[in-house]
């Protein structure tokens, strides 16, 4: 045996497939819709690093953060700019307002000139967003002019929401109140922080769990049809083949179907890359550009999928006698073993197991044995599932004539019954086992912000300078605000600010009304006025030494940018006791009410203000923002939240909630083409039954149960297995093992709709098949 002589009875299989009419076409098509999908999602997952890194690149690339902690000093090649990001609807908007302070003032990328004062660029997704009719509120909030877009190395994503406004006076708010002076855009220091051993554990397993259902399918597409060759393989045996070479000719058929399918997953790729343009998920959009695979893994693709047709026929085709009058496949097959299909799971638990306990605190996790471990427990599905459902349905007893015709057909076909659940058993298993893992390490990525949800859910903080009565008057008048507490904050010190070392003590200032000084300390009466001195603060231990009669005091804030301002203490301060604000801290120093503030320190104190709003109120937090940006437009906004994910971490099940949507797409889809391969092998049976007088509805209940019955054995099968890699990924992230039951039962609820829609679809063929005409042949 020669690779000359593999070459020529691969070549006749080839020939075989584009040269055998209708059949063969039909059969090379429905393998190259079953693999194309398969390549596409192959070649989309070598896209993703690349994707990644471009995305990264440009982040990096426009990041507008003065690094050296000293303001430059203003000359031809500076830039004033002010973040200005704000939110509509869930979606994030980054804004920058921008002043340029000469010709030579750096551009960031996307950007070739400077919009005028009261214009702005933006991203082509913000322009159709504000174009769109429900987006009042936001033009209210962005009332510049259009004046172009910024091109696509400046943003992210393609439906990234992002303008630069020009601005004028910006410089009034530098010294650490929000503007920055810049003559660079870009990360001069980027930084290299090493990788938690969880999240690099999180990443394999994903791309492992991802991955593993396309192999299954592609493994199992390059096998459709393969009842008709058959009749073609016993043929070629009455001409004078061997069984080897008619092995070898089935496997260049397979082949064929499996090169057809690259040009049709190259086809399919990209036509997903163009959509990709248009779409978010998540949050999360992409370039087509992004979406550039990489040559050497694009290569392993082409040289692959190929290479496992032909294997996989070789291996389909073991057990099977091909004679000169028939092939013997619908005798009674000897029973399947168990023994080697345990070794498949037993073997990648021995992998795993070194790496029990060993947690984040013993270095990295084996990338080699956890991806080894991972693969042959979700392999041992593909293995022990053909093995249950022959075992089961040989068990079955008698019932209607539905179930008759089912289990006597997966009687005599477990098989395929099996490869055709096998994609589904093996995503919801390793679907499973993630989701435990999360659920499990979730706890370590949270952090609970101390933010009280009872008493506030949005924070305003109002730059120096803005009138305080009137701001917290405009948040009152703001549609669905139910209470407002307006407090205002700044920093007293016994010396001047401007001096070389500064103070050598400080104090806080709080100035609000009495409604809101109640929320910050515990007040036996209050009037319009009145100054108090708090005790009992958490970290505020300086105020007693300040509180004496004639003590001359100074303001932190726009004395760097002006007069100083200076505050005498009056005698007849009360001291009351602190307690915990809005923020659950408790202030120390001087809490002065709105009247007791004079004049000449409202220009030195910046506002907090916290909002209770209606959540019935449509709108409501969009409302408060309109006001925020009329009060100051610099003036930030924070929603409220009990608790705060790591960024890493959010990403990566971000990524995990793509690539499953990607992933139930393709066996939705592949799972359809099976279903219809198998319905037109069947088209003759099923005309014979419905010439036979079997009604229709007999029949479609068959099909429900044929499909029915596999996927239920796999489901359970990948439950078994599932909750066992997520109990053993728990014990190697050192977690106590606990099982997420709604998460995992949404999960097998999944796998089972998927399951069923495709059933649904499948019925209108079957319908048409079921005819009496369908036993005409030629």
């Amino acid at each position: 045996m020669n690779a000359r002589q593999w070459g020529r009875d691969l070549g006749l299989g080839v020939r075989f497939a584009f040269t055998g009419g209708r059949e063969g076409w039909i059969r090379a098509a429905l393998t190259a819709v079953g693999v194309g999908l398969g390549v596409a999602v192959l070649l989309l997952t070598t896209a993703i690093p690349n994707a990644l890194a471009v995305r990264h690149a440009r982040e990096e690339a426009r990041l507008d953060w003065q690094f050296s902690g000293e303001v430059p000093p203003r000359g031809d090649d500076t830039l004033l700019l002010v973040e200005t990001d704000t939110t509509f609807r869930g979606k994030d908007v980054r804004g920058r307002l921008v002043e340029p302070e000469g010709p030579g003032a750096p551009r960031p990328p996307g950007v070739d000139a400077y919009p005028a004062k009261g214009t702005m660029l933006v991203s082509p997704a913000l322009k159709k967003l504000l174009a769109a009719d429900g987006s009042a509120l936001l033009r209210e909030r962005l009332p510049y002019r259009i004046v172009g877009t910024i091109g696509e190395s400046g943003l992210i994503g393609s439906q990234e929401l992002a303008y630069y406004a020009g601005g004028s006076g910006l410089a009034a708010y530098l010294d650490g109140n929000g503007a920055t002076r810049l003559t660079a855009f870009g990360n001069p220091r980027p930084s290299h922080q090493d990788t938690d051993p969880v999240l690099v554990l999180l990443i394999l397993v994903m791309i492992v769990v991802l991955l593993m259902p396309v192999a299954v399918f592609i493994a199992a597409a390059v096998r459709f049809g393969g009842e008709r060759r058959d009749r073609r393989l016993a043929a070629l045996r009455l001409i004078g083949s061997d069984g080897w070479m008619t092995r070898r000719v089935a496997a260049g058929e397979a082949m064929a179907g499996a090169l057809l399918g690259l040009v049709a997953g190259t086809g399919f790729f990209l036509i997903g890359r163009q959509v990709a343009g248009s779409v978010e998920v998540l949050g999360m959009s992409a370039w087509p550009s992004y979406l550039d695979p990489s040559p050497l893994l694009a290569a392993l693709v082409a040289l692959a999928v190929p290479a496992a047709a032909v294997l996989v026929t070789l291996f389909a085709l073991r057990g099977v006698v091909i004679e000169p009058l028939g092939v013997v496949r619908t005798a009674r097959p000897t029973r399947r073993r168990l023994w080697w299909r345990l070794l498949l799971p037993v073997g990648g638990l021995a992998m795993l197991y070194p790496m029990i306990g060993q947690g984040r605190d013993n270095g990295a996790f084996n990338q080699y044995l956890v991806s080894g471990g991972v693969l042959l427990l979700l392999v041992g599905v593909t293995a022990l599932l053909p093995w249950l459902v022959e075992t089961v349905v040989a068990r079955l007893g008698s019932g209607g004539v539905a179930w008759q015709l089912a289990v006597r057909r997966l009687q005599l076909s477990s098989g395929t019954a099996a490869r055709m659940v096998n994609g589904i058993a093996v995503a919801v298993a390793g679907a499973i086992a993630l989701q435990m893992l999360f659920a499990g390490v979730d706890a370590d990525y949270t952090e609970a912000t101390g933010q009280d949800l009872r008493r506030a859910q949005l924070q305003v903080s109002v730059p120096e300078g803005v009138p305080l009565a009137d701001t917290a008057r405009k948040f009152a008048d703001t549609k669905g605000v139910t209470k407002v507490t307006a407090l205002w904050e700044g920093y007293f010190g016994n010396s001047s600010w401007n001096s070389e070392n500064g103070p050598e003590i400080s104090s806080e200032l709080t100035v609000g009304d009495c409604d809101a000084l109640r929320e910050v300390a515990k007040l036996p009466s209050c009037k319009d006025g009145d100054m108090f001195v708090l005790n009992g603060a958490d970290y505020d231990t300086d105020s007693a030494k300040l509180n004496k009669p004639g003590t001359k005091l100074y303001i932190e804030g726009w004395g760097k940018n002006g007069p100083e301002s200076v505050w005498t203490v009056p005698a007849g301060i009360r001291e009351v006791p602190s307690v915990e604000d809005p923020r659950n801290l408790q202030r120390g120093g001087f809490a002065l009410t709105t009247g007791a503030l004079p004049k000449a320190l409202e220009k030195s104190v910046r506002g907090a203000v916290y909002l209770s709003v209606d959540q019935s109120v449509p709108d409501a937090a969009e409302y408060v923002r309109n006001t925020t940006f009329h009060v100051d437009p610099l003036a930030y906004i924070m929603t409220w939240s009990a608790t705060k994910k790591d960024q890493k971490y959010t990403t990566i099940r971000n990524g995990l909630m793509v690539g499953s949507a990607c992933v139930l797409l393709l066996i939705g889809a592949s799972l359809l083409v099976s279903q219809l391969e198998q319905l037109r092998d069947r088209r003759k049976l099923l005309s014979s039954l419905v010439a036979f007088g079997t009604r229709r509805r007999t029949l479609g209940l068959s099909v429900l149960w044929q499909t029915a019955i596999p996927i239920a054995l796999g489901l359970l099968l990948a439950l078994g297995v599932g909750l066992t890699l997520g109990a053993v990924l728990l014990r190697m992230t050192d977690n106590a093992i606990s099982v997420d039951w709604p998460s995992v039962l949404a999960m097998t609820g999944c796998g089972a709709a998927v399951v069923v829609l495709v059933t649904l679809l499948s019925l209108p063929p079957l319908i048409r098949l079921m005819r009496p005409d369908g036993l005409r042949t030629e």
